[in-house]
Parts: C-alpha cells; sequence; structure tokens
C-alpha cells in the first residue's frame, strides 16, 4: 500500500477516516482523548501540506439512527484545542450541506463531519453511501487501524470510487509495529494473553503457540487450562466446552518446545466486588463457591521471570478483573514489568491499553495498539479487509 507522504495534498480535499471512538461521560464530555491524540501526526501532516482536510469517524453504535449521545460535536472541540485551529463541525456526513461546506474550505482548513453510523450504509458497507463520500475527496486517507478488521462503506466501498487512496501514519505505525513482532521477530518472542474466556481468543492461541518461545496465560481463561489439568477452580469463571482445546494447546506447546505459563496461585473472593473480603491461595487449593479474580503475588514473580530475558513481548488482555481494586495488583504488577523490560514491547486490546495508562507506565510501553478487534485478527494471521482495500492502489 501507499502512505500519505508518498502523495503531493496540496490544495487536494482530502478524506481522513479516523477513529474518534472515545468513552464520554453523562454529561457528553470526553473522559479520554488518547484515540484522538493517536490521530495527530496525520492531520498535522495534512495541514502542513496544504491540504483541505475533511474528517469522518464513528462514535458508538447508534444503528443507523441520529442520537445525540453519539454525536461527534465534542470531538470537534477537543481536536480544535489539541491542534490550536478552528476545526469546523458540519452535523451531517454527506448530502448538499456538506459538499457546499467542502467547497468553501481554504487550504489547511479542517472540517469533522457528523458520526458515520447515523446512516445504516456506513456498517453495512453500502457502495451508494459509500459513493456519496468519495464525493467530498480527491484523496481518501485510512487511518483507522481499529476499525479495519470490519467491512465499512468508509474503509472499503468508499476505495473503489476514489481514486488516490493511501494509509496515515497510525495506519502505517501499526502495521510496522505488528510485523516486528510476529513476522521478523527479535527472539525470545514472548506472548502474554489474558482475558476472561478462551473462546474469544482461541484462533489468537492457536497461531501464537506457533510462533513464540513461551507463552503466558493469564486472566479469567487461565481457569479452563487449569480445569483442563484436572484442578477445581470453585466458582471461578470456566469454559467447560473448552477444555480440550486447551488440553490441545498446552500439548501443541510442549510438541514445539514451547514454554507454556499459568498461574500458580491466585488471588480469590466470594463475589466480585471493591467489598469483598479477599485471599491469596494457592491454584490447586481455590474454596469451594469462591472464585478467582486476579493473580497472586507468587504467579507475579513467575511471570515477571519468565519475561527477563525476552526481546519481544506481546501483551492482550489483562490479569483479573483489573477494574476492581482488590483484584488490580497482578495486571499493575505485569505492567510495571513489562514497561521496564529490555524488550520490544506491543501492548494491544482497549482494556490491556486502559491498564497500561492507569499505572502510568505507557510512556516505557515500545507500542500501543489502537485496535482490539483488529489487532487480534492480525494476531492470528487474518487479513483484514481495510488493509486488503488499500494494498490494491501499490506501494
Amino acid at each position: 500500500m501507499r502512505y500519505i507522504d508518498q502523495i503531493n495534498l496540496k490544495d487536494k480535499r482530502v478524506f481522513i477516516r479516523v477513529d474518534f471512538n472515545v468513552p464520554m461521560d453523562e454529561g457528553g464530555n470526553i473522559t479520554d482523548d488518547t484515540r484522538i491524540k493517536a490521530h495527530l501526526p496525520t492531520i498535522n501532516y495534512a495541514i502542513e501540506k496544504g491540504a483541505k482536510v475533511i474528517i469522518g469517524s464513528h462514535l458508538g453504535r447508534p444503528k443507523g439512527k441520529r442520537s445525540e449521545a453519539f454525536s461527534l460535536k465534542a470531538c470537534a472541540k477537543r481536536l480544535s484545542e489539541l491542534l490550536g485551529r478552528d476545526v469546523l463541525f458540519i452535523d451531517d456526513c454527506i448530502g448538499e450541506k456538506v459538499l457546499k461546506a467542502v467547497s468553501e474550505i481554504k487550504s489547511s482548513d479542517v472540517i469533522l463531519l457528523e458520526n458515520l453510523r447515523f446512516y445504516i450504509g456506513e456498517e453495512k458497507n453500502d457502495p451508494e453511501f459509500a459513493k456519496e463520500l468519495a464525493k467530498l475527496c480527491d484523496v481518501y486517507v485510512d487511518d483507522a487501524f481499529a476499525v479495519s478488521h470490519r467491512k465499512a462503506a468508509s474503509n472499503t466501498a468508499i476505495t473503489e470510487f476514489v481514486e488516490v487512496c493511501v494509509a496515515g501514519f497510525l495506519l502505517k505505525n501499526e502495521i510496522t509495529y505488528f510485523n516486528k513482532a510476529m513476522k521478523e521477530p527479535v527472539r525470545p518472542l514472548i506472548a502474554i494473553i489474558g482475558g476472561a474466556k478462551v473462546s474469544d481468543k482461541i484462533g489468537v492461541l492457536e497461531t501464537l503457540v506457533e510462533k513464540v518461545n513461551k507463552l503466558i496465560v493469564g486472566g479469567g481463561m487461565a481457569f479452563t487450562f487449569l480445569k483442563a489439568l484436572g484442578y477445581e477452580v470453585g466458582n471461578s469463571i470456566c469454559e467447560e466446552n473448552m477444555l480440550d482445546m486447551a488440553k490441545g494447546i498446552m500439548e501443541k506447546a510442549k510438541t514445539r518446545g514451547v514454554k507454556f505459563y499459568l498461574p500458580v496461585d491466585c488471588v480469590v473472593a466470594e463475589k466480585a466486588t471493591n467489598d469483598a473480603v479477599v485471599k491469596n491461595c494457592p491454584v490447586q487449593e481455590i474454596p469451594k463457591g469462591w472464585m478467582g479474580l486476579d493473580i497472586g503475588p507468587a504467579t507475579v514473580t513467575l511471570f515477571s521471570e519468565a519475561i527477563q530475558d525476552a526481546k519481544t513481548i506481546i501483551w492482550n488482555g489483562p490479569m483479573g478483573m483489573f477494574e476492581l481494586d482488590p483484584f488490580s495488583r497482578g495486571t499493575f504488577a505485569m505492567v510495571f514489568y513489562v514497561a521496564n523490560s529490555h524488550a520490544l514491547t506491543i501492548v494491544g486490546g482497549g482494556d490491556t491499553d486502559t491498564a497500561v495508562h492507569k499505572a502510568g507506565e505507557s510512556d516505557k510501553i515500545s507500542y500501543i495498539s489502537t485496535g482490539g478487534g483488529a489487532f487480534l485478527e492480525l494476531l492470528e494471521g487474518k487479513t483484514l479487509p481495510a488493509i486488503e482495500a488499500l494494498e490494491r492502489f501499490g506501494g
């Protein structure tokens, strides 16, 4: 594919597809602007090169209906502050009003369109909706890695109707770092996989066990593996229908000489609340009626020692229910050890990203991916539709 810095943008109408799907509070205030900041290099580059910048994004799941709760108005205000210039907000994304506004902007001006998902055609990858978006621009720039695993009108169908289609810097970085980790890794390559369910990440685990030197499994999904080994796991989350799959992954790891790590102790409670009574216990001794909700201190030591010789670390998924204080220690400890390792460190997935920022270690991570689902699908070895669409335009 080609990239934004390989083409002339001067006086061109440039449509940049971003991902401003930011969290907001009940008052409509943005609570975390990380996703907006991630696109600033691409947007600023287009401004500096004299482009007429038109930005499109989705927010939430309005399912084709207009809703004030999903308006991008607050994003326009925040983007104005970050860019240090006025951003014109248009309360629609296609039609005569938008075409008129676009025709009137000058070079280096910036427009933010209203939520693309206010039209059902966006998520349906509708060519007619894509055609309307294509009327707005001479150049299309895809910078929204987080939705590149979904076929949408604004990241797939639109490429059929715009002559010049390229990737932005964020998308470029995502692909570059992924390739460093999975296609040309400096070894030892270690993967840390957490989260609740094995079923959500079975494809990822099966791919990783063939590529990594060590595989560390934590979070809720670890209890399915522990149950597969014959341990009683109390009321811990466990997918009975995944036990054979878990056994198969562990056997494959053994056959391939991949070191496979599971928790040896955990933080348990009878309920997942901030005021719960908690205790540490070995994984073989989880009391009946109790559930494991975080990795314990011995496991933190085991996992941190396992990554000491790493040259490349990929991490997706927390080690426990870190959003509740009593069950956050394991995840935050692993953030510290990963951040302070001497490895190339790549973190992907919304929860893991949140944990890294909460722990205050984000500056020490080599790369934090903006995509949860897209990152996982890349790890699985899948082709992402939006990236495939751009690759048709050559390098």
